[in-house]
Order: C-alpha cells, then structure tokens, then sequence
C-alpha cells in the first residue's frame, strides 16, 4: 500500500519550501548601514565661489540628474543636481554628510516649491555645491 505522499510530491513541496525559505531570506536582508566617524562640516558654495571648471562641468550636465566631487587640492566640492524642473521654486537641503571608515556619505533633497506659490513660468536646473575639507575617500550618494 502507497502512504498518502509519494516521491515526487515529498521532492517538489521540499524544493518550494527551499525556494521561499531562500526568497524570504534575501529580501529581508538589509546592509548595515555603515558606522560614522564623524560628521563633516560644509558650506554650502554660491555660484561665484564653484571652481570655473566645476562650474562648466555642472552647466554641461544641469539638463539631466547629476552627481559629481570635484578637488583643487584644498577642498572637496560635492555637487548635485535634479535635472530640468517645470518651474522654479526649489530648493536644496543637505541631509547628511559624513566619514565612515572607507567613504563619504552625502545625502541631499530636493525640495519643491510650497503650495500656493509661485514658481513662474520658466524651467529651472536646481542643484547644490557643497564644500568641505579634501578627503581621498569616495563619495557615496544616498
């Protein structure tokens, strides 16, 4: 007399149960986010202050999303920018920045413009130009 599961039920209820028990395992890992060091000071770079290079390099990209780090050797510059925006109106917040043991996080916001105002009728390319002390570790955008 056969018992109510056979082989081949037994090997394929098994290989799904795999199957979720791996599926569910990798989707609720998380990376740890890394350990900060220490908070970085900045100052927030008016256009007349950007490196001319810089400048050039941000006025050839300002169309479309953008992320650079720039260096004179001196300081690090960190710019981003949200690409080409309806109106004006926006402006940029700094959320973080800080060193881990091997990167730089930064971590910026576009903020549209509030509610019942006016941001005109013409496109606008916000971006921000952060300056802070020259580090060699890289930039990571969060």
């Amino acid at each position: 007399m056969r018992g109510i599961f056979n082989k081949k039920t037994v090997m394929a209820a098994a290989l799904m149960l795999w199957v979720f028990l791996v599926r569910f395992a990798a989707g609720c890992a998380q990376q740890a986010e890394p350990a900060r060091v220490r908070d970085l000071d900045f100052t927030v770079v008016g256009n007349r202050e950007v490196p001319e290079e810089l400048q050039g390099i941000i006025e050839e990209k300002k169309t479309a999303p953008f992320k650079l780090t720039y260096s004179d050797g001196e300081g690090l510059y960190i710019a981003q920018g949200y690409g080409e925006q309806e109106t004006g109106g926006y402006s940029i917040a700094v959320r973080e920045l800080y060193l881990t043991e091997d990167s730089i996080q930064f971590q910026a916001e576009l903020m549209g413009p509030e509610k019942g105002e006016d941001g005109g009728t013409e496109k606008s390319y916000p971006y921000i130009v952060v300056k802070t002390e020259y580090l060699e570790e890289p930039v990571v955008f969060r």
